[in-house]
């Protein structure tokens, strides 16, 4: 059995005609809308000791990050061609270590209230927060690897709520 619907019945972001656009929100009521990503870089256990004691050459590397980040999120219309560009209320970065993993991850909230999420500005907010510890450290780790990039809620909208594995 073969699905014929059509890819602009399932897609958004796809006219009729299977052409690309930007989705009309207009006829959306504003609500207060958040969304949660999260991502992960690994390293070398030296690279991680080295962002801990705040020694690394370029400086304090997830303050840093942490700016880049939200500033990040101010820019995802310009980097996302169909993203609508938002009024944002509220974006917080945080970054947890694990030792035993030598890892970090990045955890990053956005807010808003109007007519579409912010799902690609808390996405964005953490794939550039790990970029930027990739660029500060990679004088003395290039095989850093960025990994588990994903939403893991959002809320508000007409589809409501959503959290990963739910």
């Amino acid at each position: 059995m073969t699905n014929k619907t059509p890819v602009s019945d399932k897609l958004t972001h796809f006219d009729q005609t299977g052409q690309a656009h930007m989705v009309d929100v207009g006829g959306k009521n504003d609500t207060h809308r958040i969304a949660v990503a999260s991502g992960c870089i690994r390293m070398k256990a030296e690279t991680l000791a080295l962002i801990q004691s705040g020694t690394a050459k370029k400086g304090d590397v997830l303050g840093i990050a942490r700016i880049a980040a939200i500033m990040a999120t101010k820019r995802t219309s310009d980097l996302i061609p169909l993203c609508h560009p938002l009024a944002l209320t509220r974006v917080t970065v945080d970054f947890s270590v694990d030792d035993a993993d030598s890892s970090i991850t990045c955890n990053a909230q956005a807010e808003t209230v109007g007519k579409t999420g912010v799902e690609m500005e808390a996405l964005t907010a953490v794939q550039i927060g790990l970029l930027t510890i990739y660029d500060m450290c990679k004088a003395v780790d290039r095989g850093m690897v960025i990994t588990n990039v994903r939403v893991m809620e959002k809320h508000g909208g007409k589809s409501g709520d959503w959290t990963a594995g739910s």
